[in-house]
């Protein structure tokens, strides 16, 4: 079958009334969880996993995806209005989303998140229907050393780009990875930093610590000054829409993103996360005033959002192609697949066709969608942030505490999400960058594990990194970032003894 009969297909199953309830059901669900911080789209389709029993593996899949890439939508709402990222890539949104609404700037904000988020999702849908036999070779090509280079690389990247003292980035990445160290080893099983705590067992819980730092921080921080308020007034159309000069700022960031979203989407084990912090950082790289990003660039909300959502869509890539989900979310979307009898892999296109096009014209509806819902509700989001502090940071704790708590049903999560709390506050009166330490905590285990496989294969020798093609380009890469960091900083320190 031919791409455009693929298409055609696709396109005249999903909108089979049927279909399109559940495909509406599920970017409804979606966004709703990604609004309420903490819950996140696995939560939602863990949920919803024994409904799929009921209906046939066609609907089911549509839903499911509708859940995921909608949470991907509603989880910038919180992280711009209130600084509470249920993941870690609505964390790398916050950090230019949230100054923005300070200042007053909550609409175009909003605005750019939610057209970025569907632009991206449309380039991902064209790069998974032209490129998606292609994506699956590259990922079938990439071995345990690629993978480890490469999530170094992205380290190296996020904290040196841009940064007037990558020092103090590169602190927080190590800190993160010594965080994820913790917990269960999984080669050995041995038990590592847990100080005998049984609750650690599993590691740290990774949305306690985001909504620790960003969320509990924030309400710490804004304690000091509870009259302070984002908007005043009345909120009108011209004030929710963002100016010219927004819209060419968006531009070149929402394409940059999108590509960057469709190729490490398709990967195992990167998606969305590492997308969002390497379109952040890249987009501080090439700016022609990097000290704007972390205050309010409309640019660092547009290129993570293209980027998240854009991999949202050809992660399902290698999960459909290949049979290998790229993240846990994924690895669900397989488990209601095979509960259904159907086998996921390079024959799935020609055995379940109806499938395979029907999921990729339901992204395009879906999509569609949630922009055409999105966009009304922006003056409703806004108006919350009319609310005094002093009202609304008790709503925002209980929030986080049910949020923390829904995940793993230990009261130890909400101790751990008040202590991580406070040590954010710390750090952020010391400036040092929160979403560093949440990425090292994010990709360290996965280092970790593909580094270990690699040199288990090897048998030890470390010039694995070096013989294969791939990973030398990375480790190349990594060694001209650390130089062009040093060579930065001496000359910052010249320049400064000199004026």
């Amino acid at each position: 079958m031919g791409t455009w009969d693929g298409l055609l297909t696709g396109l005249s199953f999903a909108l089979q009334p049927g279909v399109l309830i559940y495909c509406v059901l599920g970017v409804l669900l979606g966004t709703f969880v990604g609004v309420l911080p903490g819950i996140g789209a696995m939560a939602a389709i863990s949920l919803l996993l024994p409904i799929t029993y009921y209906i046939s593996a066609e609907a089911a899949l549509i839903m499911l995806a509708g859940v995921y890439y909608g949470a991907q939508y509603g989880g910038a709402v919180a992280s711009i209005l209130m600084r509470l990222p249920g993941t870690p890539q609505s964390a790398v949104t916050a950090l230019d989303g949230y100054p923005m609404a300070r200042a007053g700037r909550a609409g175009p904000a909003l605005f750019a998140a939610m057209a970025s988020s569907f632009a991206g999702s449309i380039i991902g849908i064209v790069v998974l229907v032209m490129l998606a036999g292609w994506l699956s070779r590259v990922a079938v090509s990439f071995g345990a050393a690629d993978y480890a280079a490469m999530m170094v690389l992205g380290l190296v990247a996020a904290s040196t780009i841009g940064s007037a003292k990558p020092a103090k980035g590169f602190a927080m990445i190590v800190l993160g990875m010594l965080l994820g160290c913790i917990g269960t080893d999984v080669n050995s099983g041995a038990m590592r930093f847990t100080f005998g705590q049984t609750e650690l067992l599993d590691g740290v819980n990774l949305v306690a610590l985001a909504m620790g730092l960003f969320g509990v921080a924030e309400v710490i921080g804004n304690v000091r000054d509870p009259e302070r308020q984002a908007v005043a007034g009345r909120i009108g159309f011209r004030q929710m829409t963002p100016t010219r000069d927004d819209l060419r700022r968006m531009v070149s960031p929402v394409l940059r993103g999108s590509g960057l979203g469709s190729f490490f989407g398709a990967l195992p084990g990167t998606g969305s996360t590492l997308s969002s912090f390497l379109s952040y950082a890249l987009e501080r790289r090439v700016a022609r005033r990097p000290d704007r990003f972390g205050q309010g660039a409309i640019e660092g909300v547009a290129g993570p959002e293209a980027a998240n959502n854009s991999a949202a869509i050809t992660a399902f890539v290698p999960t459909l192609t290949l049979g290998i989900p790229g993240d846990p979310i994924m690895a669900l979307m397989l488990g209601a697949l095979v509960i259904h009898g159907v086998q996921p892999g390079p024959m799935m296109l020609d055995a379940r066709p109806e499938m395979f096009w029907g999921l990729v014209a339901s992204f395009g509806i879906g999509n569609l969608l949630l922009l055409i819902l999105n966009l009304p509700l922006i003056g409703i989001w806004v108006s919350l942030l009319r609310i005094p502090f002093r009202w609304l940071y008790p709503a925002i704790l209980i929030f986080i505490c049910m949020g923390v708590y829904s995940v793993r049903g230990l009261t130890f999560d909400i101790v751990a999400v008040a202590v991580i709390g406070l040590a954010g506050y710390l750090l952020a009166l010391a400036r040092f960058s929160p979403a560093l330490l949440l990425l090292g905590f994010v990709l360290g285990p996965l280092i970790e594990t593909n580094m270990r496989r690699a040199l288990l294969i090897s048998r030890g020798d470390p010039m694995v990194f070096l013989e294969r093609p791939i990973s030398a380009g990375f480790v190349v890469a990594i060694a001209g970032l650390l130089i062009l960091s040093a060579v930065q900083v001496i000359r910052r320190r010249r320049d400064r003894h000199q004026g």
